[in-house]
């Protein structure tokens, strides 16, 4: 928004206040502004003259008022934070990393005095850091062509707090494998790839988390620390980073002084580990230092050279008023004032261009104005939080707000959105230990990638134990015929014994009950198309004003989800579509939409939930949204009296009420009477059991139906079912929420105490999840008698669902300080203002269960804590003990990457498909379902089963395999087979050489040999050539019955290879002699006949092998 700075510098104070932010040193006060007026003026300085400039504010409140001004009026400009971490040490045997690299990389720009604006909470300020010398004292800095010890370089990464895997997948990771390091720093956006020769660094390459693939070349970088690992060096404040020229702005001093006060005095056990105002107030004093408020106030301990003030009015709002607007207008132009107004979007533009235009008032229709004039009114797209005038310069600025009486929230984009394909093929990786399911041999356990000599030739085999002593080596280049057991989370498999017909019934089962489904799903689908629905009408400006009233920006996926359900709601046919997406991710709105949609045609809405708890929560959501916008909203529900119930349904009868929420009592047709029905909307279908959903279906014969899910449908199996429901997907999380700071500990009474009393203090409420209820009781007088003074609940499950929502309610009310309650609050109600999250033997919970409770904490501007509690000393199922290990893990995961995918899927898959069909999941593995499926519906579409492909088996004498001094680890042995037997052409088999070079070094000799038979495979499959084995003395190329070779072409390679080339056309296939010369080079051979018969051009290595 580069107009408005011209325009502000004609406002005669403001070449003071340019000079006095300027300056080197010193201290002045500026009173008089607040809000976007405030954030205006320093956002011209700052244009004036770029420098490092901290910002101090009091709260998260205001952090966000000026991230949303400043980024919008310096789009060019990186505007910071410093986040607040958690001061208390909890001793935890893991801790997330995320917010402390997130603070690391701002105190490494402030180091390297990069200009950009940093905003800084109170409680972030007080937080001590260590100080800029051992900063940069333990910061490793590498150049290309300089020695470095190689060595030394892994002691210091440890040292400085990374953490050694086998694969760099986030911050403050790094691993090692020949020559190669690769490291993520934290104060880098991508992670770095460095290259040894001996102990000189050769190359330091940028590269892409997903892919694994360099992207470009740097050459020098620093890595930052992480943490010291030993505590000594001296603590410093974050402000003694800053050298000279910075401006350090204090927002609202008395404000800040009574938050950093108020901070110490709400948690006492901080004192000695936080900074104190004075300390703050000092340390600025020592750079040119800016005091800011509203009110002129006295600021103990300062003394500021100059007071200025700066006369500015705040425009009053028009709520939508537009004579009042076109008033005022006409006023300022009279007085020769110049106007800007800035809108959220194009449209909107336009529409009050239009609307002043009617009313005689000049507007200037430029696309990109440069300059404001007194003359008409310049629109810009942009947004400020409220409008301004400055009556000397005759400047005014009016916002979105200011007129439409709203404006939507400009979200962040999150920092690490990871691509769904990437989290899928994540939990595919197939580690040691793992359970498989080999296509024709059952399930078995993966024991890793073994290399044998068989007959003098080296090859690797993946090893599989089945049942009793039964192993099976399977070669590499059938690792497609293995796929990762996937089954519900915790349930061992059991071990197909090989050769038996144990594993052959299941899959036959498996394979009879999928055959069922396609034919249900097909006749289902074939049904509804041919129903008549209701079409609505399209949308009216007045919907326009509905959306524009949701507070936040949407994301893509909830704007493409209300596409889809729109589309289909105009559309004859009845509507039946899922909407898929995690709790949280914006799925209410996008419902809210759709019922408001269906009330403008006319038409009522039934909202069907699960719980009563819920319909209360929906009702406020609903009602909250349709303020002043006219639909009227009933519940039915235990919690109104009969007297109530009674009112709602009569006027539900007459059609005066136009939504209608409540549990599955809605779906009693005798008693509850709709005047128009003409959507359903089915929140958290998954929860309905199949009685309930006969009774959905019955009623929903001919109106559209809108179902919720939260459990992510995987990928595979949607697209199985394409052709069976309409589905609307909703991957992209909302905006920046704070990831949970998580603990892993030991259980200890005083850790937990002290953690339940924190989130008291600070006016929050804390979630105890306790999961046994024979001993429930007794823990809750444990925790009463440690905690005397906080009022406790109890919820669990077999309280009857009167008493549990009672209780639920009550928390939900702020009754009680702390629920003490079973798994079952997972898929509760949303409390915003329960901030702490304690999970009591968290070893005994799935990873997926884990995720969803830790997910109903952070949902408010709080910074929120979980803590994952297990016994000292206890002897560990060898389940548990993984599982509390990928807790840990899992506490550094910030977001919930990794989480396990699989367990969510499952369930998804089993809630989709019907109770039954789960045992058939668990008995083949998802894969294998998956397949089996697709196939089925396959068949039934096209009427004749999907043709087989036949994999070729290549068996030459040759030492083709990854050798352990190329990749050691297995885990990236398996990945890299499964990529190579994932070959289909040369473009592919590029590719992968590429990558192997850069991520793992030169290819050794038998990895070469190795790739060239992946590439005779590709032709062999091209020509339907189902074997090339090489016999004694010739190579045999075996064709399947319908080959795929043009009869000229073994004309050409008769005419090549002449006598040493023979048809065996009884057998089926081609031999070609092995003479002595030949032998050495025998892929090429290979290669070069296979390259003729698929009329490929020869390259200089194939031409030259010929018949000698």
């Amino acid at each position: 928004m580069n107009i408005l700075f011209p325009a502000l510098a004609k406002e005669p104070i403001l070449s003071d206040i340019y000079e006095y932010f300027g300056q080197k040193d010193g201290q002045n006060y500026i009173y008089g502004v607040s809000g976007s007026q405030k954030h205006a003026i320093v956002a011209a300085c700052y244009k004036n003259d770029p420098k490092t400039t901290i910002i101090i504010t009091h709260g998260r409140e205001n952090i966000e008022d000026w991230t949303s001004d400043l980024s919008s009026l310096l789009d060019d400009t990186e505007i910071l934070e410093l986040p607040a971490l958690d001061v208390v040490n909890v001793a935890a045997s893991a801790k997330s990393m995320e917010l402390k690299a997130r603070r690391m990389q701002v105190l490494g720009q402030l180091a390297r005095q990069e200009k950009n604006i940093i905003l800084v909470s109170a409680q972030a300020a007080m937080q001590k850091d260590m100080s800029r010398q051992d900063f940069e004292n333990s910061s490793i800095q590498l150049e290309i062509t300089k020695e470095y010890n190689y060595g030394k370089l892994l002691e210091e990464l440890v040292s400085l707090g990374y953490e050694h895997t086998d694969k760099v997948e986030q911050l403050g990771q790094f691993s090692a494998r020949g020559g190669i390091v690769d490291v993520y720093p934290i104060n880098l956006e991508l992670p770095l790839r460095i290259e040894f020769f001996d102990n000189e660094v050769e190359s330091i390459r940028e590269f892409d988390i997903n892919t694994q693939r360099s992207v470009k070349n740097i050459a020098k970088c620093d890595i930052l620390p992480l943490m010291r690992t030993d505590s000594s060096g001296t603590p410093a404040l974050f402000l003694s980073y800053l050298r000279e020229n910075c401006t350090v702005i204090l927002d609202e001093p008395l404000h800040l002084k009574e938050a950093v006060m108020a901070n110490i005095k709400e948690n006492p056990e901080i004192k000695d580990l936080v900074y104190d105002w004075n300390d703050i107030l000092n340390a600025a004093k020592k750079h040119n230092l800016l005091f800011i408020s509203l009110m002129m106030q006295r600021i103990p301990d300062t003394q500021p050279q100059n007071l200025v003030s700066v006369a500015v009015k705040s425009t009053a709002p028009f709520q939508r008023q537009m004579h009042l607007l076109c008033e005022e207008l006409k006023n300022w132009l009279e007085q020769k004032s110049r106007i800007l107004i800035c809108l959220g979007d194009r449209e909107k533009i336009n529409y009050l261009q239009d609307i002043l235009q009617q009313n005689n008032i000049p507007v200037s229709r430029s696309e990109n104005p440069t300059q404001l004039s007194d003359k008409m009114v310049t629109f810009v797209v942009g947004s400020v939080l409220n409008g301004f005038e400055f009556p000397q310069s005759h400047l005014v600025v009016i916002s979105e707000k200011d007129i439409l009486g709203r404006q939507k929230k400009k979200l962040k984009p999150r920092q690490s959105a990871k691509s769904a394909e990437g989290k899928i093929a994540h939990f595919r990786d197939i580690n040691i230990g793992d359970y498989v399911v080999h296509v024709n041999h059952g399930i078995g356990k993966y024991l890793g990638v073994e290399t044998l000599t068989i007959g003098n030739v080296h090859r690797d085999y993946l090893h599989i134990k089945y049942s009793g002593t039964d192993k099976l080596f399977v070669p590499t280049d059938q690792v497609h015929l293995i796929q990762k057991y996937i089954g519900s989370e915790g349930e061992v498999p059991r071990l197909s014994k090989m050769n038996s017909t144990a594993w052959k019934k299941a899959k036959a089962k498996a394979k009879a009950s999928v055959e069922n489904i396609a034919k249900d799903l097909i006749n289902l689908y074939a049904q509804r198309k041919n129903g008549k629905g209701f079409a609505f009408a399209p949308d009216t400006p007045w919907q326009k004003e509905f959306e524009d009233a949701f507070p936040y920006e949407e994301t893509p996926d909830q704007l493409r989800a209300i596409r889809e359900i729109k589309a289909d709601m105009e559309k004859p046919v009845p509507m039946d579509r899922l909407l898929c997406g995690d709790v949280g991710f914006g799925k209410t709105e996008v419902a809210i939409r759709a019922a408001f949609k269906a009330v403008m045609s006319g038409k009522q809405v039934a909202v069907l939930v699960p719980t009563t708890v819920l319909v209360q929560q929906h009702y406020k959501t609903f009602t909250n949204r349709f303020k002043g916008f006219g639909p009227n909203v009933g519940i039915i529900c235990r919690f109104n009296s009969p007297k109530e119930q009674k009112k709602t349904l009569e006027d539900l009868a007459m059609g005066q009420v136009d939504v209608l929420i409540g549990t599955h009592a809605i779906l009693n047709d005798k008693k509850v009477k709709f005047k128009d029905l003409g959507l359903l909307i089915v929140d958290e279908e998954q929860r309905f059991g199949v009685k309930q959903k006969e009774k959905i279906k019955r009623i929903s014969k001919n109106i559209d139906v809108l179902s919720l899910s939260a459990t992510p449908i995987p990928r595979t199996l949607h697209m199985s079912l394409v052709g069976a429901r309409d589905m609307s997907i909703i991957e992209t999380p909302p905006q920046e929420r704070f990831p949970v700071q998580t603990y892993v500990i030991e259980n200890n009474d005083v850790i937990i105490r002290d953690a339940i009393k924190r989130e008291v203090r600070r006016g929050g409420q804390v979630y105890f999840i306790y999961n046994r209820i024979e001993s429930i009781g007794k823990m809750y007088l444990h925790l009463s008698s440690m905690l005397p003074d906080i009022r406790i609940g109890v919820a669990h499950g077999q309280m009857t669902e009167e008493e549990l929502e009672r209780a639920m309610l009550n928390f939900y009310e702020g009754k009680y300080d702390m629920l003490i309650a079973t798994s079952i609050i997972e898929n509760g109600l949303d409390v915003p203002n329960a901030n702490t999250i304690i999970i009591f033997n968290a070893d005994n919970f799935g990873l997926s269960q884990l995720y969803q409770m830790r997910g109903r904490v952070g949902r408010s501007k709080q910074m929120a804590f979980a803590y994952f509690i297990y016994q000292k000393d206890k002897i560990l199922s060898e389940t548990a003990e993984k599982r509390l290990q990928a807790i840990k893990e899992f506490a550094e995961l910030g977001s919930g990457f990794k989480i396990a995918m699989r367990d969510l899927e499952i369930r998804g898959a089993g809630d989709l498909l019907g109770a039954q069909q789960h045992g058939h999941i668990s008995s083949v593995g998802f894969e294998m379902y998956c397949r089996l499926l697709e196939e089925a519906v396959e068949t039934i579409k096209t009427g004749q089963p999907p043709k087989e492909i036949v994999e070729p088996v290549i068996e030459l004498k040759t030492d083709a395999y990854l050798d352990g001094g190329y990749i050691s680890d297995a885990t990236n042995k398996i990945e890299v087979y499964q990529r190579i037997a994932a070959i289909r052409n040369e473009e592919h088999a590029v590719h992968l050489e590429e990558e192997l070079v850069d991520r793992f070094g030169e290819m050794t000799e038998p990895v070469k040999k190795l790739m060239q038979i992946a590439r005779i495979k590709n032709y062999a499959r091209e020509l339907g050539i189902k074997s090339v084995t090489e016999k004694t003395d010739f190579v045999e190329f075996t064709m399947t019955d319908e080959p795929n070779i043009k009869p000229e072409n073994i004309i050409k390679l008769k005419a090549q290879f002449g006598v040493l080339m023979k048809m065996l056309p009884g057998l089926n296939s081609i031999q070609i002699k092995i003479t002595k010369l030949n032998k050495p080079r025998l892929l090429q051979v290979v290669t070069k006949a296979l390259k003729i018969l698929a009329e490929k051009p020869l390259d200089d290595k194939t031409k030259k092998a010929k018949e000698d």
